[in-house]
């Protein structure tokens, strides 16, 4: 059983806007950290925006002003909200979780983001 579901990935031109979704089931008790990773073919994976439990966040510079990320009421969602998009956004993007409490990282199964020009 998948540990995150992610949804909201698919095709929009230049200029358009995504908003990706995250999903923790129940067996991941504590969602400390969440975020969004991405890796475009024939990069490493790279960090995209990461928010902690106290609602504070990090981006890459690549996508600062552009992209929002949240978390919903019920703390074991996040989302991408993803405005202003460029080609080079295009990748899979990945949900990402730390469960503090016994150092493990979950990984969601990754949702293609492709940005035409």
């Amino acid at each position: 059983q998948a540990q995150l579901v992610e949804s909201g990935g698919g095709l929009v031109q230049a200029g358009g806007s995504l908003r990706l979704s995250c999903a923790a089931s129940e067996r991941i008790l504590s969602t400390d950290t969440m975020g969004w990773y991405r890796q475009a073919p024939g990069n490493q994976r790279e960090l995209v925006a990461l928010i902690s439990s106290g609602g504070s966040v990090n981006y890459v510079d690549a996508v600062k002003g552009r992209f929002i990320i949240s978390r919903g009421n019920a703390k074991n969602t996040v989302y991408l909200q993803m405005n202003s998009l460029k080609s080079e956004d295009t990748a899979v993007y990945y949900c990402y979780v730390y469960e503090k409490w016994r150092m493990k990282e979950y990984w969601g199964q990754g949702t293609q983001v492709t940005v035409s020009s």
